[in-house]
């Protein structure tokens, strides 16, 4: 049901989708949906959630296989991985994280980019050692509302990302936290 959800909300948009649809589309009967989600919303709100643990995953994954000489190539290669599932999964360019559809999607006592920002800062602070501080919280957050941004800019302007606002969108941020992470510079 979630697959299906994802490819509808790619070609209808969130205002079309429907739970009949989206049954319909999943081959199951209307009782089967409404069995797990009661309305449109709810299915949207699970899918935003496969979405972000999804990204996570690929980060995660990211960090492990790849050596990264500080946090300013880690924010790139989180860049990559947001701009990979807007191209490639399904529902991704629709939903982002829940913003299209609701601000409190993932959470209703933290906006979306709050709880991106609080898994990303997680991540970083894991791999690099960075200073848990509010300083960073806010960095963190300031750099992900900035970069959520400039990199829907990019697919408004592009369908597959424009690559010189995906570019403008890295420097932005690196140039962002290499002012408020004093610890670490980048070398760019």
């Amino acid at each position: 049901m979630l697959d299906a959800c994802a490819v509808l909300l790619d070609e209808l948009g969130y205002e079309s989708l429907s739970t009949t649809r989206i049954a319909e589309r999943a081959g199951v009967a209307i009782g089967s949906v409404y069995q797990f989600f009661p309305d449109k919303r709810a299915i949207t709100q699970e899918l935003t959630r496969r979405n972000v643990e999804e990204f996570v995953r690929r980060v995660d994954r990211r960090f492990l296989e790849q050596d990264y000489r500080g946090w300013w190539e880690a924010v790139d290669a989180i860049i990559d991985e947001y701009v990979d599932m807007h191209r490639t999964v399904a529902g991704f360019k629709s939903l982002h994280f829940g913003d299209a559809v609701d601000l409190n999607l993932l959470d209703s006592d933290s906006d979306n980019n709050t709880v991106i920002a609080g898994r990303l800062r997680g991540l970083l602070l894991k791999e690099f050692g960075l200073a848990d501080s509010p300083e960073l919280d806010v960095a963190v957050l300031v750099a992900v509302e900035a970069g959520d941004s400039v990199l829907k800019l990019a697919f408004r302007r592009d369908p597959n990302g424009s690559p010189e606002i995906i570019e403008a969108a890295k420097h932005l941020i690196r140039g962002f936290l290499s002012r408020q992470l004093k610890s670490w510079s980048p070398h760019v």
